[in-house]
C-alpha cells in the first residue's frame, strides 16, 4: 500500500525529470570555454547540426526553435530573407515538414572558431523529397551557420543557404 501512495508524487516528478533530461542533451555539447581543441570544437558542432537537422526532418518544430535565437536572419538565394525565428517555423511548417528531409554531405563539414562568439559551419547538403524523388529529384545547396554560444547554449543567429542546383546523380 505504502508504494501506491508514492505513485502520485512520482507522477508529479515526470515532467521535471523530462524537463532536467533535456538540459542534460543540451549540456551534452560543451560551452564555447570548454573547448580547447579545433577536433573538440568540430565534435560540438557536428552534433548540434546533426539534432538541429534531426529536429527538421522530423519536423519537430518546438526543438527546432531551439537551435535559433529570436531575431534570427535567414538569407536563402532561391527564397529571398525570413527576419525572426517566429516566421523561420512557419516557413519550414509550410514548406518542408512531410515534403524534404535533409543530409549532410560527408566530408563537406568545415567549422571554424570565432573569438568570444562561437562558430562558423560550412558545409554542403541535399534535400529529398521522400515519396517524390523520381518527379522532384535530390536537391543539392551549400549553407553557413552562425552559432553563437552566449548564456549556456548554443545558438544560430545568421544562416546563409545559396547556390542551390539539382544534385548530380
Amino acid at each position: 500500500m505504502r508504494m501506491l501512495s508514492g505513485l502520485p508524487k512520482m507522477l508529479l516528478l515526470l515532467p521535471l525529470a523530462a524537463l532536467f533530461a533535456g538540459q542534460a542533451e543540451a549540456q551534452a555539447v560543451p560551452s564555447l570555454e570548454n573547448i580547447q581543441s579545433q577536433a573538440e570544437l568540430d565534435k560540438a558542432i557536428r552534433a548540434l547540426d546533426a539534432a538541429l537537422f534531426d529536429s527538421y526532418n522530423r519536423c519537430d518544430l518546438e526543438k527546432f526553435a531551439t537551435f535559433f535565437v529570436d531575431d534570427v536572419e535567414f538569407y536563402h538565394d532561391q527564397g529571398g530573407v525570413t527576419l525572426g525565428r517566429e516566421k523561420l517555423i512557419d516557413s519550414v511548417k509550410k514548406n518542408i515538414c512531410g515534403k524534404v528531409t535533409r543530409e549532410l554531405v560527408p566530408g563537406t563539414l568545415q567549422v571554424y572558431y570565432m573569438k568570444g562568439y562561437g562558430a562558423v559551419e560550412m558545409g554542403v547538403h541535399r534535400f529529398h523529397h521522400p515519396g517524390h524523388e523520381d518527379t522532384e529529384g535530390v536537391g543539392e545547396g551549400k549553407f553557413i551557420h552562425l552559432w553563437q554560444y552566449k548564456d549556456g547554449a548554443w545558438k544560430i543567429t545568421r544562416v546563409i543557404s545559396y547556390d542551390h542546383h539539382a544534385a548530380a546523380k
